[in-house]
């Protein structure tokens, strides 16, 4: 099934660290924002890295990615995939990554998973000259990576939090 990119960017003119994701799964396209499936970990483990409660409304999830200066968005604008599974992805068309760049202090790249990573490397990197930094997908259907481990992965995000 052919799948549009429904949700825009979240960002301010303060971002300076974008986290991208693949495209967003059928639970975020209906409540209207990033990692909304109950069983995905994004936002426990983003509230543990900064040693916050875990933000529950949309409102809440804003507010808390300001504060730490994050942007969210996604690798692929379009693509064919079958329910939420990235491993069906299937003719893929990307973001224009550099529009976001262009309004905001971006200058680290972290994509969470494989698939947000091939994409990236593939089309995104040539245009944005920034790597990207690889985290694990914080996805339920990741069983291979328990919480401990995805913990300590997305630690790395301090290494390039804003230094006051």
């Amino acid at each position: 099934m052919k799948v549009y990119h429904e949700l825009e960017p979240f960002f301010d003119e303060n971002s300076e660290i974008l986290i991208l994701g693949s495209i967003p799964s059928i639970k975020s396209r209906e409540t209207g924002f990033y990692y909304a499936h109950k069983q995905n970990r994004f936002w426990q483990v983003l509230a543990d890295v900064y040693k916050e409660n875990t933000p529950l409304t949309i409102a809440d999830k804003k507010m808390f990615l300001k504060k730490h200066h994050i942007a969210l968005w996604d690798t692929i604008k379009e693509c064919d995939i079958t329910g939420s599974s990235d491993s069906s992805i299937k003719n893929v068309i990307v973001n224009d990554i550099n529009f976001l760049l262009t309004k905001t202090k971006i200058k680290k790249i972290f994509v969470t998973g494989r698939i947000s990573e091939k994409y990236y490397n593939k089309f995104c990197l040539k245009d944005t000259n920034i790597p990207c930094i690889y985290l694990p997908s914080t996805s339920g259907a990741n069983a291979s990576m328990n919480y401990e481990k995805l913990l300590a992965s997305y630690q790395i995000i301090l290494n390039y939090r804003r230094r006051l």
